[in-house]
């Protein structure tokens, strides 16, 4: 499989504007310095089609969803070759998909570093429904 070029890129988001995504899903927002900031409602969409996952022990799902970022600690698994500040979805041990965030680190240099150590930053999580339900659009 090739990669898009930009013009069979913009019209396959066009299609999929026009038929897949329902009316109403906010994905995420703009914010004032023009970066795109993905939203939490946007997790259905992406997950099934993740290329990099991270699979969160039991004892660390609950961090995760109040907002921490994962430590090595509590680090299940993750996709092999998954290169660093490589965006990732976050699952739960029983494939529930939690989140997703950015990897702090490789999948070599997580074998490697302190239990203490940063693995996956987090950038958005479904407790922020209950967080932050007034906000989210």
């Amino acid at each position: 499989m090739r990669p898009l070029t930009e013009a069979e890129t913009r019209a396959v988001f066009e299609k999929l504007g026009k038929y897949l995504v329902a009316p109403g899903t906010c994905f995420g927002k703009f914010t004032k310095s023009q970066k795109f900031r993905l939203s939490v409602t946007a997790l259905d969409f992406l997950a099934p089609y993740a290329k990099y996952k991270v699979w969160v022990k039991p004892g660390s799902e609950q961090s995760f969803l109040y907002g921490n970022h994962v430590l090595k600690s509590g680090l299940g698994r993750i996709t092999e070759n998954t290169a660093q500040y490589q965006g990732v979805v976050v699952y739960s041990m029983a494939d529930v998909p939690l989140g997703f965030g950015v990897a702090a680190k490789s999948t070599q240099e997580c074998r490697k570093v302190d239990p203490l150590a940063i693995v996956v930053f987090h950038q958005a999580d479904v407790g922020e429904y209950v967080r932050n339900e007034e906000t989210l659009t």
